[in-house]
């Protein structure tokens, strides 16, 4: 524990006191020292499962060594640029792969509207389709973290549509900036913060069943009637809220809305993008085209890079040419290294064929899951892909709170590492890197098991 109780100290000392949480007994945090495939092996040389991917970014596996060659290969080459004033060409290969993966293999000009002539069309009361070369193509706003992401979206929103509003949804967690923080539903999160936040987001219930839905459209009918409202955003799967899933006509719901009173539909799919439920995109499990795509944590598999990606109709109508200055930019835009890695990243996606692996598992994980039973607690399981959790409540219906933290304490001295998601924290969560073996889900949930049946 030398080198572990060396880190924590120097934390304690030197970093904000807000960042990390400390057992008094040592017990908790762990010290990363390094990272393979599926396993972490902390500062005093012993190895974990890792059940989380590192918050969902390792999805080809930590340290994968084709993306960390990219990486370093380009460090060597080439470690920053100018993003928004002189290019390098990995970031134009970037985002005509993200365009590629998106909205030209989305494309049916058929079925799809110009998002443009949606909004235009809801204004004067016309339903003319527009067909366009560009609906076959998105456009790209690179970024670093996720909520940078969301908020290149929530401003492409206002532009393109003049009105300020966003319906959100209960437990959506969508990131810490004074934008996204708008639209994260916690209390926690934004009530410190209140005095200084427009508070432009309106939170729909988000729907567990298809009972629900009713509801849900009765809602968002309401503050479409009394707010000016420009976009819906939703998480077709919350991670941070509990790995919360909606029963599947929620997306076409929230499609057909955003239609009718001319609004963009945003969809956050940082945590469930690139393979995380299955499919390339969540969205896809429901056959709903977004007019905006987030995107973040696995696309580089460990390099803070984000995107947010439009229809390229949309991009052009919202965004103003750039006359040599961008009114949306950062420092590090389109990160050179970070392109690098994305790029091998998803071509080991593509190569490994990892959504397919991610549903094959993850139905063999949620029947495990499925299987837990302990008479001391209700238990449910749910998720869809390598993104599932176990949510354990009280005989009384309480949340679990102190149970799952327990637990997942005593797995991490067992070697396996859990998070605990959802408001209360009494969800354990799986959203483990997607090149882990059938025989590894199985031990961890039989360790879970154990652990439960000691609490």
């Amino acid at each position: 524990m030398k080198e572990t109780q060396k880190v924590i100290e120097l934390l304690r000392n030197f970093e904000s006191r807000n960042v990390m949480f400390f057992e008094p007994d040592g017990s908790w945090p762990i010290v990363w020292e390094r990272a393979k495939d599926v396993f972490v092996w902390d500062a005093d040389g012993k190895k974990y499962l890792d059940l989380t991917a590192a918050f969902g970014v390792a999805a080809a596996g930590h340290a994968n060594p084709n993306v960390v060659k990219a990486g370093q290969k380009q460090m060597a080459r080439l470690l920053h640029a100018m993003g928004d004033v002189h290019p390098h060409a990995l970031k134009a290969q970037l985002a005509q792969k993200l365009s590629g993966l998106t909205f030209e293999r989305w494309a049916d000009e058929s079925k799809v509207q110009s998002p443009k002539s949606r909004i235009d069309g809801a204004q004067t009361g016309s339903k003319t389709k527009t067909k366009d070369s560009k609906l076959k193509s998105g456009k790209v706003i690179f970024c670093n973290s996720g909520f940078e992401a969301v908020e290149a979206a929530l401003k492409t929103a206002a532009l393109a549509t003049k009105k300020n509003g966003i319906i959100a949804f209960s437990g959506a967690y969508h990131g810490l900036g004074y934008g996204t923080l708008n639209v994260t539903h916690r209390k926690f999160f934004r009530s410190p913060f209140l005095p200084q936040l427009r508070e432009f987001g309106h939170f729909a219930a988000f729907p567990k069943r298809h009972s629900d839905l009713a509801a849900v459209e009765f809602q968002i009918r309401h503050f479409f009637r009394r707010e000016r409202i420009g976009a819906i955003l939703a998480e077709p799967v919350q991670a941070r809220g509990g790995i919360n899933v909606p029963p599947p006509e929620f997306l076409a719901l929230l499609r057909k809305l955003a239609d009718e009173f001319g609004a963009l539909l945003i969809l956050d799919e940082i945590y469930t993008g690139f393979g995380r439920t299955g499919k390339w995109f969540a969205c896809e499990h429901s056959g709903v085209i977004p007019d905006l795509i987030c995107l973040g944590k696995a696309l580089t598999g460990g390099f803070p890079l984000s995107a947010c990606v439009g229809h390229a109709d949309l991009m052009d109508a919202a965004w103003p040419a750039s006359t040599g200055e961008a009114i949306h930019t950062s420092t590090f835009l389109g990160h050179p290294v970070g392109c690098a890695m994305a790029l091998a990243q998803i071509s080991e996606i593509e190569n490994l064929n990892l959504c397919e692996q991610s549903a094959e598992l993850g139905k063999f994980l949620l029947d495990e899951l499925s299987k837990v039973q302990n008479s001391k607690f209700k238990i449910e399981a749910r998720g869809i892909g390598l993104m599932a959790g176990l949510e354990l409540k009280l005989p009384d219906g309480k949340p679990a709170t102190d149970i799952v933290l327990a637990a997942i304490k005593t797995l991490l001295h067992r070697g396996y590492i859990f998070l605990p998601e959802g408001e209360h924290g009494n969800v354990i969560s799986f959203t483990p890197p997607l090149t882990i073996k059938q025989a590894q889900l199985a031990k961890a949930v039989a360790e879970l098991k154990e652990a439960l049946n000691h609490e």
